[in-house]
């Protein structure tokens, strides 16, 4: 290749880059949301209107930097912080705490679909870690007594694990007539939560589309017979038909969340970063880390 040729190339995409940078920055739509189908929204449009009175994009982002800019702003400097101090003192967190912690949120919730659940677990892994690096920072010259530590995990340790899990729905009918029928329905793609509204004969469940919610696998008021059957599903599936006291039932296992349990070593630093915080009566926040890094903004 000519090096005239090879120069005519490299001027075409300089000049097919400003090009693109003018006219993303002259574009009148911006995403608004982090969601993949997030609204698109146009600059120049109402983003709302009452009673016919408009609101515009610019009024919008204006209330937003006079309300929460400063606020928003420190976040991004404390997050960035908080990344570039634990990268330079290496502190990784175990990715067994990170799914523990998960996995108590995720219990806490109600049914989510996967994309939902994809979303809420992305954003709740990135506020994990930045919590527990914050914590590890804030607590890493102090010290802890490791008969004290023993002790401790010893009394409270059972806290740190999370039992296993199942949230379920499910239908009960009078007999296996009816639910021969309900099967056909479900292979035929009939939504498991109005099916239950229409047949389930749980007075207490049958309002909330047979929801059951998370149980413990372990816990007394889990229904007879549901456990062992549950253990034997896939995520997102519903049981043949079997017999309870109440009749006949399906059931819906919408997710199993295994059980996690750590060693004394495996918890024990972030237990020790857990008690120094108490010990010392700080606060979960960045700013005493401030000092730690050159750092300049708007609001000085």
């Amino acid at each position: 290749m000519s090096k005239r040729l090879l120069l005519g190339i490299v001027i075409v995409l300089v000049i097919t880059n400003i090009a693109t940078l003018i006219y993303w920055n002259k574009s009148e739509s911006t995403i608004i949301d982090n969601k993949e189908n997030g609204p698109v929204i146009n600059k120049k449009k109402p983003v709302a209107s009452v009673n016919g009175q408009d609101i515009f994009y610019e009024d919008w982002m204006r209330q937003l930097r006079l309300n929460n800019g400063e606020s928003q702003l420190k976040s991004m400097v404390d997050q960035e912080l908080i990344r570039q101090l634990a990268e330079e003192k290496d502190l990784d967190i175990s990715e067994k705490v990170i799914q523990k912690e998960i996995s108590m949120l995720t219990a806490a919730e109600g049914i989510m679909k996967k994309e939902e659940l994809q979303r809420a677990e992305k954003l709740w892994r990135e506020k994990l870690v930045y919590r527990y690096q914050l914590q590890l920072l804030l607590t890493e010259g102090v010290k802890i007594p490791e008969d004290q530590l023993q002790r401790y995990y010893e009394e409270y340790g059972d806290q740190y694990n999370f039992s296993a899990s199942m949230q379920l729905s499910h239908i009960i009918v009078e007999d296996l007539s009816t639910a021969k029928k309900v099967i056909r329905d479900l292979e035929a793609d009939a939504d498991f939560g109005l099916l239950a509204r229409e047949y389930s004969l749980d007075k207490e469940t049958r309002d909330k589309k047979g929801y059951l919610g998370y149980i413990y696998t372990n816990s007394q008021f889990f229904p007879e017979g549901y456990k062992e059957i549950a253990l034997q599903m896939d995520d997102h599936s519903y049981s043949e038909p079997f017999a309870t006291e109440e009749g006949v039932a399906i059931i819906y296992l919408h997710r199993y969340l295994p059980e996690i349990t750590f060693t004394y070593e495996e918890i024990k630093k972030y237990m020790k970063s857990e008690i120094a915080m108490q010990e010392t009566n700080q606060t979960l926040s960045a700013d005493p880390l401030w000092k730690e890094a050159e750092i300049h903004w708007l609001y000085e």
